[in-house]
Order: structure tokens, then C-alpha cells, then sequence
């Protein structure tokens, strides 16, 4: 049996008008841009915050 792995779409954000975009909207678009023209996304971190302890 193949082992169960998670897919969850990466969230990109517009630098200039701040709309979140996933990564199959870009890919289905013919060349990666947003609705405003832009072309520079950062990528948007997931909310989950890790914490280590300390060795």
C-alpha cells in the first residue's frame, strides 16, 4: 500500500495589489502574471507556527 501524502496548493501573494493566488490558477494562465498586470508574487507562509525545545 502506498504511503498517504498530504497535496495542498502553494498560496502566492501580489506585491502590488495583494491578491492571493494558487499555484494551478498560475499554471493555467499562459504566462504567470496577475489580474493587475503585475508579475512579482511572494509566496504566502502557512499560519502554523512550529516550536522547538531546546537541546
Amino acid at each position: 500500500m502506498a504511503p498517504a501524502t498530504e497535496k495542498f496548493d502553494v498560496i502566492y501573494k501580489c506585491l502590488r495589489c495583494g491578491t492571493n493566488v494558487t499555484n494551478t490558477e498560475l499554471t493555467r494562465l499562459p504566462e504567470i502574471k496577475c489580474i493587475c498586470g503585475f508579475r512579482v508574487f511572494t509566496k504566502v507562509r502557512p499560519p502554523i507556527v512550529k516550536t522547538l525545545q531546546a537541546v
